[in-house]
């Protein structure tokens, strides 16, 4: 397990017009006056379970050991959803138990993961609807004063995961999808850097054909600059991913593609 330390990391789909994000921190300091807070994002889009498992998979590795990384887009609030606390070698999760640390349980070493289920962790509330301040906050800043995850609850191992689809080989072509669109209108996908080299060995041209939404792409480019206004490009991204995008414009809306858009490299 790793050594706590305070700093505990918020990520959710609260954005910043309401009172959400302003009360969980409130109740972190309240517990823990000497923790540090870093808001990963508030802008996740309401009730997308995948895009924040996303975001968390895309940041939370660059934090010192021991952070607490709290993870609250929760459609399933008030409901029989169970609460998690998942501890690596390195680092504490709270969330859901609704597959938003679905990246987590691939990547991480040495996970254990229990509910949160001692009520000495949770806030008195007449609602069940703000877990996020009721029951995630507390448990996050308790674990930064160093309670240990064995009190909070059980091991379990029937934990939550999405459906994580892997691109697929359809003749020469290997057929991957739109995993997420940033705020640039960058669609980004499940496809690697691992697997442009796949298909290069595959099809021995150096320069492969991407398709995607009725648009033909030849080959990637190395940067953002390399590409041509008003024209769709490829590159591989820095988290080693294949990205479409339109230089200083929205892929995502000249070519009205979204999230699970089918794109193939050949």
């Amino acid at each position: 397990m790793p050594s706590a330390i305070s700093l505990v990391t918020l990520l959710t789909d609260f954005g910043q017009r309401d009172y959400f994000v302003a009360s969980m921190k409130g109740v972190i300091l309240n517990i823990n006056p000497q923790a540090r807070i870093v808001d990963l994002s508030h802008q996740v889009a309401p009730h997308r379970v995948e895009d924040a498992a996303y975001l968390l998979k895309s940041c939370y590795r660059y934090f010192p050991d021991g952070t607490v990384h709290v993870a609250v887009v929760d459609p399933g609030v008030g409901s029989t959803r169970r609460p998690l606390l998942a501890s690596s070698s390195r680092y504490f999760f709270v969330a859901p138990d609704n597959g938003v640390l679905t990246y987590v349980y691939d990547e991480e070493t040495s996970l254990e993961v229990r509910l949160i289920e001692n009520k000495q962790y949770r806030l008195d509330a007449e609602g069940a609807t703000f877990d996020g301040r009721d029951l995630f906050a507390p448990a996050a800043a308790w674990l930064t004063r160093g309670q240990a995850p064995g009190t909070f609850g059980r091991l379990i191992r029937d934990y939550v995961k999405l459906p994580i689809q892997e691109p697929a080989w359809e003749g020469q072509a290997l057929v991957g999808r739109i995993d997420y669109v940033d705020h640039f209108g960058n669609l980004i996908s499940n496809l690697s850097s691992l697997h442009l080299k796949e298909v290069r060995g595959v099809t021995k041209r150096d320069r492969p054909t991407i398709r995607i939404g009725g648009t033909c792409i030849d080959g990637v480019v190395t940067s953002y600059a390399d590409g041509e206004r008003d024209a769709v490009h490829a590159l591989v991204n820095s988290n080693g991913q294949v990205e479409i995008f339109v230089k200083e414009g929205s892929a995502a809306e000249l070519l009205k593609c979204g999230l699970g858009e089918r794109l193939t490299i050949a």
